[in-house]
Parts: structure tokens; C-alpha cells; sequence
């Protein structure tokens, strides 16, 4: 596993106690191998999902004061899900740091969404309590604005597939197509996961319940990182609508 030191200078919070992030690392599966008394990062996990949901709310309810409840929940909700959670955790190699069980190392447990997304929500949740809410906070702020730039409004919520084949058809004659990725679970409770795709190329990915919600989160994935790259290039037509 690769230095503590190096993650704490990649998310740019220096810990007090490192212990905290260690057990922020700490997958639930080594419980399972090497017994029931085993510490791990769920409890992190679920205190981190409170701090992140607080933080990201008071963003936008500053940033977007015209907006009712309706969107700026619907908002959040974007911000928050497992996918865009997993996407953080990418982006910071948590991967790499998860200390996992045989088993969940061979299955692939370092690149699977669910683990990626709690461990980005534990380490969260160790920061608030190392440092307290402020530095939470900022770290926060700091990540999601390194993901999506400083966006300037909301994306068209109730139509994520529509804006973005709007935003790329604006340069390019091709719309983005769909591709189902997977379909897990019982009839009662399955799991969709599909990619959106431009010329050949992936832009992100979405989870949900049916195939039509997947190609939303996908879609709305797209957008935000999209948004992020012209903001980044200076282009500030990326940031309007």
C-alpha cells in the first residue's frame, strides 16, 4: 500500500491522527477474515454521508438563492449519489489504499463503486472529526470544485439526456448514444449500470433502478464533467446556459 503521507498531500489535509484515516481505509471485509471485533469504516462512512449532505447543501443553498427546495434537493441528490462518490474516490486513488480481505482484494474490491464511494464518505467523516466541520468543509469545496469547476447554474435536472445531447450536438452533428453496462439483482430490487458514450468515447457512467434512470445519472455525470473541462479551459459559455 502506498504512503499515508502521499494521500494526505493528495487530498491536501494533514491528519493529526493518522489513525483515523487508517481506519477510514479499513473495508469492511477484513472484519469478516479476520474477526467480528475487527474495526472498520462503516461507522466513518455513515458520519461522513451526514457532513458531506450538510456541507453540499449549505453550497448550494448560497450559490443558487432563486431555487426552491425541489431542485436544490434534486440537486444534492446528484452531487451525493454512489456513482459521483465513487468518482471522487477514483480521482483521489483511494483504490489503492483500501485495506481490504484476500477475498475482496481478488474480486476486485479495489475498483468497485460501493467501496470507492464509502471509503471517500469514511475519509470524510475521519477529517470532520481530526479537524472539525470548518476543515471538512473547505476539503469538501475544495474536492467537488476540483471535480466540476465553479458552476455557474444548475443543470437542467429534469432532463439530463436532453442538455447534453444539446451541449455536445452545439459543436458536434452526433448525439451521444447509451450503452447497458450491467444488470444485477433480484426482479424486486435491480441494479442498472450504463455508460454514455460520444464518438467512441466514454464520458461517465450512472447507476439507478431501470435502464432509463442509469442513462440519467450517466448523462448527468457527462455534464458536470463536462462543465468542469471548458471551465477549466476558460471557456465561460461552459458555466451558462
Amino acid at each position: 500500500m502506498p504512503s499515508l503521507d502521499t494521500l494526505q498531500t493528495t487530498l491536501g489535509y494533514r491528519f493529526h491522527d493518522t489513525a483515523l484515516l487508517q481506519l477510514a481505509l479499513t473495508h469492511p471485509s477484513l472484519a469478516h477474515e479476520v474477526g467480528p471485533g475487527t474495526a472498520h469504516n462503516q461507522r466513518l462512512e455513515f458520519l461522513g454521508d451526514a457532513v458531506l449532505q450538510l456541507a453540499l447543501t449549505n453550497q448550494l443553498y448560497r450559490k443558487f438563492p432563486d431555487y426552491g427546495e425541489g431542485p436544490l434537493t434534486k440537486a444534492r441528490a446528484q452531487l451525493v449519489n454512489r456513482t459521483t462518490l465513487a468518482g471522487q474516490g477514483r480521482r483521489l486513488m483511494l483504490g489503492e489504499y483500501l485495506i481490504l480481505s484476500r477475498g475482496e482484494e481478488t474480486s476486485g474490491g479495489r475498483t468497485r463503486n460501493s467501496a470507492l464511494a464509502d471509503g471517500f464518505e469514511a475519509v470524510i467523516g475521519a477529517v470532520f472529526l481530526d479537524g472539525g466541520y470548518e476543515s471538512a468543509r473547505e476539503l469538501i469545496e475544495k474536492l467537488f470544485t476540483d471535480a466540476w469547476g465553479e458552476l455557474g447554474v444548475l443543470p437542467n435536472l429534469e432532463n439530463p439526456k436532453g442538455e447534453l445531447q444539446e451541449m455536445l450536438q452545439a459543436t458536434s452533428p452526433d448525439a451521444p448514444c447509451y450503452e447497458l453496462i450491467s444488470a444485477s439483482g433480484p426482479d424486486h430490487n435491480r441494479s442498472f449500470e450504463s455508460a454514455v458514450l460520444h464518438h467512441g468515447v466514454e464520458l461517465a457512467r450512472g447507476i439507478g433502478r431501470s435502464k432509463k434512470l442509469a442513462e440519467s445519472e450517466a448523462a448527468m455525470a457527462a455534464l458536470l464533467s463536462l462543465r468542469a473541462d471548458r471551465a477549466a479551459a476558460g471557456n465561460p459559455s461552459a458555466i451558462r446556459r
